[in-house]
């Protein structure tokens, strides 16, 4: 059978559907029904809930069958039903699916005996089995063994699917509990469902708690899982703010969330208890951008009309290119362009970090998905009037492949050879979250694209006279969850052409330096980015809110200590120094951001 579910996660970020019993409740259907036996006595209702998923953006269906086993149906009298309910839940599903959508057979918690009794395990797992045959029979795409709580309630899930070989399936956790810590819970967890022959296509958090609580269960899970990782947080869980329980499960807070979980690596998001299709709705239009950020379709290469010319040497391409083809140390400042369009202040930052000795000055390309001006337009300007080279950031996001192509050629034109090409934050992370984001290709894809025109080619095979001169760079994650992936698409970004990396922040020299180890056969040059914190409040901002960086615990406290704001940017000046001189001997050089636009606080780092 075709794993459809592997197809999916393989090309894209998947976004499962939301509750469903929240959804019966809110149509008056109290707990004392069968909510699994509406899918006989009241089948339009169920089409209703599921069709609103679609609508909503749902790539994923699970049935109304969390509670369809023999044993919880029992209670309703239905326990011979389990087959036409199973069957017909299936099909309630398959009548909403659109071209795009498939079908995930819910198989959820047995419930204990009749008497308050656990059932035995031989017991539990023919009851479980039973459904999953069901399911099987009514031609589900794939089972989902969700709110497993227990190692018991794993094993009895892997017996009862191991029966099924040719079935799909992922099975979902609830998470640990407070006598079983975290990392002792998942990696056992992990141990047996790696040991059972047959293997998931996913393994799923889900109910259990709230999005803030999932995300640290995700942070756990994920360095132990070597599965895609499907994420579905309740609503909410209440909170106490000022001593009143508010519920935090709006759409966007939830949102909020999924964002995060899909920037640490989680492969699928969705909703458990409490969501419904408006959460999902919101999720998909957020995370739909973002999936092409992470998993974009890579760019075909046409053959060129004519034979590709010899790329000019990188020691001849730029300042910068000559010192890294020398090996030579690089110091670069990094400054965020204004939201508005005076630029002298700039020109002036610019001069004192010439005057001062520094290589270059980076420019990214609408941080955070910020509105700012053109960085092209602050490069030649602070190129042309301050006689210092730049490194542009060159983003994504907000240009299809033609226009991307158009940009570069006018950097060619104004001598901007230094770029460093970046995949690019998706709108819903700035200020403007329902702006559009294009996202053709990744920052994998757009290498490919300068390489070529190194050569004399556009990627359409056209020639465009002489080539140009870019000297290319690309990002990297030191702190990566998954640096299995991180490691790859670093890989594959030098193949694509780049020759010189500059990472995320870094507050702690040992993930850098057992990065740098890893990749060491790349032979690349690496300019490590190092952030002087200005203030706790700024720690603390880039610890929560920042993709890609990790501010260790003892660094914030370090930072707490200090009585008053100065003390605290003198502080992060210092820590940012001690990185320094920690890493020095394993990197090529360093680009100090500006902390609010502060050159004078990047240029004491580097004194």
């Amino acid at each position: 059978m075709p794993n459809l579910l592997k197809e999916k996660l393989d090309k894209q970020i998947v976004i499962f559907d939301g509750a469903i019993g929240t959804e019966l409740y809110k149509r008056d259907f109290f707990v004392n029904t069968s909510y699994e036996g509406l899918v006989l006595t009241n089948p339009d209702q169920i089409k209703e809930i599921h069709q609103g998923y679609v609508d909503a953006g749902a790539d994923v269906l699970t049935t109304n069958t969390y509670g369809a086993n023999r044993n919880k149906l029992r209670r309703f009298g239905l326990a011979d039903k389990v087959f036409e309910i199973n069957q017909a839940a299936v099909e309630l599903a398959r009548q909403c699916c659109g071209e795009q959508n498939i079908v995930g057979g819910s198989v959820g918690q047995i419930g204990e005996s009749s008497y308050g009794h656990p059932l035995s395990d031989k017991i539990a797992q023919e009851i479980i089995q039973e459904q999953i045959g069901a399911l099987d029979k009514a031609g589900v795409d794939f089972i989902v063994l969700e709110s497993l709580s227990t190692e018991q309630s794993v094993i009895d899930a892997l017996v009862a699917i191991s029966a099924f070989p040719d079935l799909a399936y992922m099975i979902s956790l609830t998470g640990a509990h407070e006598h079983n810590p975290a990392e002792n819970f998942w990696a056992n967890i992990m141990s047996k469902i790696q040991k059972n022959p047959h293997q998931p296509t996913a393994v799923g958090l889900n109910c259990g708690t709230g999005a803030e609580g999932m995300l640290t269960a995700l942070e756990s899970l994920l360095p132990l899982c070597p599965y895609p990782i499907i994420v579905q947080p309740n609503a909410g869980m209440p909170k106490s703010v000022d001593n009143r329980m508010i519920y935090m499960c709006s759409p966007e807070y939830l949102t909020t969330y999924a964002v995060r979980y899909v920037n640490l690596g989680a492969h699928g998001v969705g909703g458990c208890c409490g969501t419904g299709p408006e959460h999902i709705r919101d999720i998909a239009r957020s995370i739909r951008p973002l999936s092409k950020n992470l998993v974009s379709p890579r760019i075909e290469v046409i053959e060129a009309e004519i034979p590709l010319l010899e790329a000019v040497p990188l020691a001849q391409r730029s300042k910068l290119g000559a010192k890294l083809a020398g090996g030579e140390w690089i110091t670069t400042v990094e400054v965020t362009p204004p939201r508005g369009y005076d630029l002298q202040l700039i020109i002036e930052k610019a001069i004192q970090c010439r005057e001062a000795g520094i290589d270059a000055m980076n420019i990214p390309d609408g941080p955070r998905a910020s509105s700012r001006i053109s960085p092209l337009v602050m490069a030649i300007e602070i190129q042309e009037k301050a006689g210092l080279e730049t490194i542009l950031h060159f983003c994504c996001r907000d240009k299809n492949l033609i226009g991307m192509q158009a940009e570069l050629l006018g950097c060619a034109c104004k001598k901007i050879n230094n770029i460093l090409f970046i995949t690019g934050d998706p709108p819903k992370l700035g200020d403007y979250p329902f702006a559009s984001a294009v996202f053709d290709v990744d920052s994998i894809g757009i290498l490919k694209v300068q390489s070529r025109l190194n050569q004399g080619v556009d990627i359409g095979g056209k020639p465009i006279g002489q080539p140009t001169s870019f000297c290319g760079g690309a990002g990297a994650d030191p702190n990566s969850l998954d640096m299995d992936r991180e490691l790859r698409r670093l890989r594959e970004k030098v193949d694509a052409g780049a020759e010189f990396i500059i990472t995320q922040p870094v507050f702690s020299a040992e993930p850098l330096l057992k990065m740098l180890e890893k990749m060491a056969d790349l032979k690349v040059p690496v300019i490590a980015g190092i952030w002087p914190l200005a203030s706790y409040r700024n720690a603390e901002f880039m610890k929560n809110e920042v993709p890609g960086v990790v501010v260790p615990d003892e660094v914030m406290a370090r930072m707490a200590r200090a009585d008053n704001k100065e003390e605290q940017r003198f502080a992060g000046i210092e820590i940012a120094r001690e990185n320094i001189a920690k890493i020095r001997d394993a990197i090529q050089g360093v680009q100090v951001s500006a902390p609010f636009g502060n050159v004078n606080t990047a240029l004491e780092v580097l004194k």
